[in-house]
C-alpha cells in the first residue's frame, strides 16, 4: 500500500460494504497507478474476497449489471482494468453507459429507465452499489469525484511482499469476511442514524461518511485514523485537478497581487498579468508561450462571471482592468483565508512577499 491512510481508507473501505443499505451514499474506490505492476490487480483481488456480496463486472454489459442490483441486497461493483473501458475517447464513448451507472449509482434514489418486456414498458432499475475500479491512470473526473482514491506505486528496488497464493490466502480472507459481515449486521439500525463529525463537506464528506460511521463504530484509533485519512487523501486529490487547482490557485494569487499594492480599488490588467508573470513560484509565467495572456486570464476566471472592463483610475486615465469587489463573493467561497489563531509558543505567520518584477 502506497501510505499508512491509503491502508486505512482502503481497510474502512471494505468494511463498509458490509453495511451498504444503511449509507445514503456508495463510496466509489478508484485504485489507480501510472503504469503496469504497481499492485492495482492485487489489491483488487483481496478486496474481492473480503466485500460483501461481490460481482465482477468485467466485460459485463450494462443492462446484466442493471439487472443485478437489487435494493435489497446490493452487490458490490468490481471493475479491473478500467483504463481499457475509459482510458481513450473511443472507449469512452462506447462505455458512456457504465459511466453513466457508476454516477447514478452513488448516491440511493436515482435509478435508471429502461423499456423491457414485451409491452415495451419503462421500469426502473434501481442502480446504488458500492464500487471499485482499478486502472493505469486516472478514471474520469466525474468518477474519481465520487471516490476514495488509493493510488499505488510500483515496488522499488529493496521493497518486499510475500507472495499471494489464491489457495493459500483465500480461506485467511474469507474469514475476515465472515467476522466483519458477524460483527457489522447486527449495528444497522446505529448506523443509519449516526451523523458523525466529518473534516470535510460537499461530495467529499458524502463519499467518506461511511467509512468514518465504521471507524466510529469500531472506536480506539479508528476514529482518529479515519479523519487523519480523509483530510489528507482528500486534499492531495485536489490538488491533482489541474484544471481545477489553477482556477482555484489564480484566486489566491489575484488576491495576493492587489495585496501588494495595498488593496487598491481597480487593478490595471497589464499591472495584474506582469505580477502573475513574475511570480518565479507560480505557473503562470509557463501558461503559455508567452505566459498568461489576457485572454488566459479571462478564460480562467469565465466560470466565477469575473471579467475585465473599462476602468477609471484615480490618475484619469482608462484602461482595462479588474475591480477588487469583483473578487470578494469568489475568494469567500473558494479560498477562504484561515484566520491566524496566536498562540504562546507560536508566532503568527508573517504574510508572504510579494514576488520581484
Amino acid at each position: 500500500m502506497p501510505s499508512q491512510e491509503a491502508l486505512t481508507a482502503a481497510t474502512l473501505w471494505v468494511a463498509a460494504t458490509h453495511l451498504q443499505r444503511a449509507w445514503q451514499h456508495a463510496p466509489r474506490l478508484a485504485v489507480v497507478g501510472p503504469a503496469k505492476r504497481c499492485g492495482k490487480s492485487r489489491l483488487l483481488d483481496v478486496i474481492t474476497e473480503t466485500v460483501h456480496h461481490h460481482l465482477i463486472t468485467v466485460n459485463a454489459s450494462p443492462a446484466a449489471i442493471f439487472r443485478s442490483v437489487t435494493d435489497e441486497d446490493p452487490p458490490t461493483l468490481l471493475v479491473d482494468e478500467a483504463d481499457t473501458l475509459f482510458g481513450s475517447v473511443k472507449a469512452a464513448e462506447k462505455n458512456e453507459e457504465l459511466r453513466g451507472l457508476l454516477n447514478a449509482g452513488h448516491q440511493r434514489n436515482r435509478p435508471t429507465l429502461r423499456v423491457s418486456g414485451p409491452d415495451h414498458k419503462p421500469q426502473a432499475f434501481p442502480t446504488f452499489a458500492m464500487a471499485a475500479l482499478a486502472g493505469i491512470g486516472d478514471l474520469p473526473d466525474t468518477i474519481m469525484d465520487r471516490s476514495v482514491v488509493i493510488r499505488m506505486r510500483r515496488r522499488a528496488a529493496g521493497e518486499q511482499v510475500a507472495a499471494f497464493r489464491t489457495g493459500r490466502d483465500t480461506p485467511a480472507l474469507h474469514e475476515v469476511r465472515a467476522r466483519l459481515a458477524a460483527w457489522l449486521t447486527p449495528l444497522y439500525a446505529q448506523a443509519m442514524d449516526m451523523e458523525p463529525a466529518m473534516p470535510v463537506e460537499d461530495r467529499a464528506a458524502d463519499t467518506w461518511e461511511p467509512l468514518v460511521i465504521i471507524a466510529d463504530l469500531a472506536g480506539g484509533e479508528w476514529p482518529t485514523l479515519a479523519r487523519t485519512a480523509c483530510r489528507a487523501m482528500t486534499d492531495y486529490e485536489a490538488g491533482q485537478d489541474d484544471e481545477g487547482g489553477l482556477r482555484t490557485r489564480i484566486l489566491v494569487d489575484i488576491r495576493r497581487a492587489f495585496a501588494a499594492v495595498g488593496d487598491p480599488a481597480v487593478l490595471r490588467t497589464s499591472s495584474l498579468l506582469e505580477y502573475l508573470n513574475g511570480d518565479k513560484e507560480a505557473p503562470w509565467a509557463e501558461h503559455g508561450a508567452g505566459g498568461l495572456t489576457p485572454r488566459g486570464l479571462q478564460l480562467l476566471l469565465k466560470d466565477y462571471g469575473i471579467g475585465s472592463a473599462n476602468r477609471r483610475f484615480p490618475d484619469g486615465t482608462q484602461a482595462k482592468g479588474f475591480a477588487r469587489n469583483q473578487f470578494l463573493d469568489a475568494w469567500a467561497r473558494y479560498c477562504p483565508e484561515a484566520t491566524p489563531q496566536a498562540h504562546p509558543t507560536q508566532p503568527v505567520a508573517e504574510p508572504l512577499p510579494a514576488p520581484a518584477a
